[in-house]
């Protein structure tokens, strides 16, 4: 009706045929139908969210209209009584039970109808017949009535008088109590006679019988499964018990720095020449008040009393006292001398008094100076103990200060570790260095950590001082390696910081000295050994490492741009060859510069001659000096070599002072080391596609130019060896084919129909992908709706509350003013009142 709540849909063009719908649109009126609606369920719903008043019938066959109503009342009268089988409700006493005590009906026991029989000693005593009771008690007509036998019908009979009752119950008495005695008798009998008949059978039973009957018997046993003897077995088997948990790093650290601490204690007192066992014995203070009933016996005095020959053994008394005196010696002549000056003293003082009873000043003056005199005299013993004491200390006291401390501090400076290390063994090193990182653990205390990462370079720089002598000590290094890596895996990060400074002041110098003079020297040894420790610390396998990585590339420069000029710089590439064959054992990486060196070396042990078939690369020139470094010639020196393994030593032992046929035995040595290299990269790169491409210069070198024939047999086999590794290479090439795809069809002209459902819509795909897409399309405008409706119904639930606190908090503001209201009409009242006394 209103014309402002009316919205018009209006349609940019008009379709001819097409029926609308919603041309028109009622706003207000939905938008009431809506919340009336919510008004009616979610509102409900939620008025009632925290209540369950919800009544179920449960009764049996209420909704099952195939049952009868007979037949329900039936089953449920039957179910009802099967639920209240076996309970007993304490306070329904209206229910037709039977009451019973102790197995008795209660009516029953209430009639009392037993009779007492005091003279009676039977079982049957405490009961009251209704005789008695009708006798002593008097009676109604019930009790003075005959007894009827079961099988007769009860007749009336005229009532006794009371002297016939009695007689008659005193007679039934008798009767009753010679019965029970006959009884008693019979019973005695009866168990008399059953004992005799027992004892006569239990001999029977208990006869044994004889040996050979009882060993065939155990012959005739069955001989246990195997299945018994593993249970029995695993019935005897212990239990496992549970083990302590393992103790953490920090635990252990803390474990073993307070034993080193206790270890270095007892070396100290020693050195110092304090006996610990003095100290344990040495009396405690005693006090004026003690008792003395704290004592201990330390150990049995009692003797066993034995004799000899009719006489009391004493012998073994007199050598016990005799030892106990020897191990005492030192602390009994102290107290046996104050002893006997006491004595003599005290003796002393009774002579005086009985022959002069006033001589005290005497007698006094004499006691001082014996005292005097006893006191130097003990004074002398005590010294003379304690000279024998420091000789027999003096052995442990030097023992003690040859010994090493138990605990050190870390160095903080390299001369520290040096005059630390300086003049020890190679033990007594690594000793030293294991107590300084358990002494000094991180966990232990905050600036450990800094001060063991320093530790680090100054082994380094320790080691590299090692190899620099003129007699390397290469067994001291050995075993410094074992601290390097155990303080590599604690500070990693320190470690390869330490070990990239050097490799990269390494390699600063050779550049600075190739830009200088245009070649570089080998490095020293302290720098190689420097490169094998890096392959020991950190993995060598990685594609890319922080630290093997520049040691790889300083390796390669070596072998590339050092100059080949004296023996020792052929024993250091060979050296850093070994060390490449190591890096790359795992990865299996390609490195050239290996294979081109070892070329070089096969050609300077040629002589002098051009290079047919393969070529000669830096550093090593076809033509020029040093051509023929490698070339023995003296058949002699040939004959007497002996393959033995290269020492790192000769590096620096090398002199003018060495002989030639040394000389020639360290060349050949150095050529049989080529050999075996060849061999290992052969073995190594085997499996590239270019080995044969890779190996060809050797393999020309080897089979066209070495004079094997002059060689030694030793050296023959090295040569053959590595001339079948590289022969026995089989080539496997993949032919180069092209990748099969699925060929192109050619393109074609004819048109393609698509059917067009509606208008304006994209109807390509199949018809399975139309319906997909209209399933989609659905399924988004549903969800849309139901977001919408979601969205109407929290803004619904909103303002219910808001109305409900709205409502709550309007009542509370009418409360209060009701109140306040009150309460300013009862204070007008009272000052009123006051006003009026006031006037009065």
């Amino acid at each position: 009706s209103n014309p402002f709540e009316v919205k018009v849909n209006r349609q940019k063009f008009n379709v001819l045929g097409r029926k609308t719908k919603n041309d028109v649109g009622l706003p207000g009126v939905s938008r009431s139908k809506a919340v009336k609606k919510r008004t009616q369920t979610l509102l409900k719903e939620y008025k009632e969210r925290e209540k369950t008043n919800v009544f179920k019938d449960k009764r049996f066959g209420e909704y099952n209209t195939k049952i009868s109503p007979e037949e329900k009342m039936m089953r449920r009268f039957a179910l009802e009584r099967q639920q209240n089988y076996g309970k007993k409700n304490i306070y329904n006493l209206n229910e037709d039970e039977e009451l019973t005590h102790y197995g008795q009906s209660l009516a029953e026991i209430e009639k009392l109808n037993d009779i007492v029989d005091s003279d009676s000693d039977t079982e049957e005593r405490g009961t009251l017949s209704a005789e008695l009771t009708a006798a002593h008690f008097g009676g109604g007509g019930g009790l003075l009535r005959k007894k009827v036998s079961s099988g007769q019908q009860a007749e009336e009979e005229k009532p006794k008088s009371r002297k016939e009752l009695i007689e008659e119950m005193i007679a039934k008495s008798k009767q009753e109590k010679q019965e029970r005695q006959t009884r008693r008798e019979n019973a005695l009998e009866l168990t008399e006679k059953l004992d005799n008949d027992w004892k006569e059978i239990q001999t029977l039973i208990a006869h044994k019988t004889p040996k050979s009957e009882r060993k065939d018997k155990d012959v005739e046993k069955p001989k246990p499964d195997e299945y018994d003897i593993i249970v029995r077995e695993l019935g005897f088997e212990m239990k496992a018990k549970p083990s302590e948990r393992m103790k953490t790093e920090e635990e252990l650290a803390i474990e073993e720095q307070a034993r080193l601490q206790k270890l270095e204690a007892d070396r100290l007192r020693r050195m110092r020449g304090v006996d610990e066992e003095e100290k344990k014995k040495k009396p405690s203070h005693v006090s004026a008040d003690d008792l003395a009933d704290g004592f201990i016996l330390d150990k049995d005095d009692r003797r066993l009393l034995s004799y000899k020959d009719g006489k009391i053994d004493i012998e073994n008394e007199e050598e016990e006292e005799k030892d106990v005196e020897e191990e005492e010696e030192g602390g009994s002549t102290d107290n046996e001398n104050e002893d006997e000056s006491e004595e003599e003293s005290g003796g002393e003082d009774e002579e005086d008094v009985a022959a002069d009873s006033h001589s005290d000043l005497e007698s006094d003056l004499e006691s001082e100076e014996e005292a005097a005199g006893n006191k130097e005299h003990k004074k002398h013993v005590t010294n003379e103990n304690e000279s024998l004491n420091v000789e027999q200390q003096d052995p442990k006291m030097e023992a003690a200060k040859s010994e090493l401390p138990y605990t050190f501090a870390v160095p903080e400076s390299y001369e520290a570790l040096k005059s630390l290390l300086a003049g020890r063994t190679v033990e007594q090193q690594l000793t030293i260095l294991e107590r300084i990182q358990k002494c000094n653990h991180p966990s232990l205390a905050v600036g450990n950590k800094a001060k063991l990462e320093k530790l680090f370079g100054f082994l380094l720089e320790y080691i590299g001082e090692l190899a620099t002598l003129d007699l390397p000590e290469l067994r001291t290094i050995d075993k410094l390696v074992l601290p390097l890596y155990n303080l590599c895996q604690m500070f990693p990060e320190a470690a390869s910081d330490s070990i990239k400074f050097i490799l990269r002041d390494a390699a600063h110098d050779m550049e600075e000295i190739i830009e200088v003079k245009g070649r570089a020297a080998f490095p020293g040894l302290d720098t190689l050994i420097y490169l094998k420790i890096t392959s020991l610390l950190f993995p060598t396998s990685d594609f890319w490492h922080p630290v093997v990585t520049p040691a790889f590339m300083y390796m390669s420069q070596l072998l590339t741009k050092c100059r080949i000029t004296t023996l020792q710089d052929v024993v250091k590439g060979l050296f850093i060859c070994c060390l490449f064959l190591e890096y790359v054992s795992l990865s299996k990486r390609f490195v050239p510069e290996l294979i081109n060196f070892l070329l070089g070396v096969l050609h300077i042990s040629l002589p002098k001659k051009q290079a047919h078939g393969y070529t000669v690369v830096h550093p090593f020139v076809p033509v020029g000096k040093n051509l023929e470094l490698l070339l023995v010639c003296d058949k002699k020196d040939l004959e007497s070599w002996q393959k033995q393994n290269l020492p790192l030593s000769i590096v620096t032992g090398l002199t003018s002072k060495t002989s030639r046929t040394e000389m020639n035995h360290i060349r050949l040595s150095c050529l049989a080391l080529c050999f075996d290299l060849v061999k290992k990269c052969a073995a190594l790169y085997e499996s590239l596609p270019s080995f044969h491409e890779i190996m060809y210069p050797l393999k020309i070198l080897l089979t066209q130019h070495v004079p094997v024939n002059e060689y030694p047999e030793k050296m023959q086999e090295c040569y053959h060896s590595a001339l079948k590794e590289l022969e026995n290479k089989v080539k496997h090439y993949t032919p180069l084919i092209c990748e099969k795809k699925k060929p192109v069809p050619l393109k074609q002209y004819t048109p393609k129909i698509v059917k067009v459902l509606e208008f304006g819509r994209k109807q390509a795909g199949s018809k399975k992908e139309q319906e997909r897409k209209e399933l989609i399309r659905k399924h988004k405008r549903e969800l849309k709706g139901a977001i919408r409706e979601i969205r109407k119904d929290n803004q619904f639930l909103a303002r219910m509350q808001l109305s409900e606190v709205m409502e709550r908090d309007a009542a509370r503001k009418r409360k209060v003013k009701e109140l306040l209201g009150s309460l300013a009409t009862q204070e007008g009242e009272w000052k009123a009142m006051k006003r009026k006394k006031g006037r009065n």
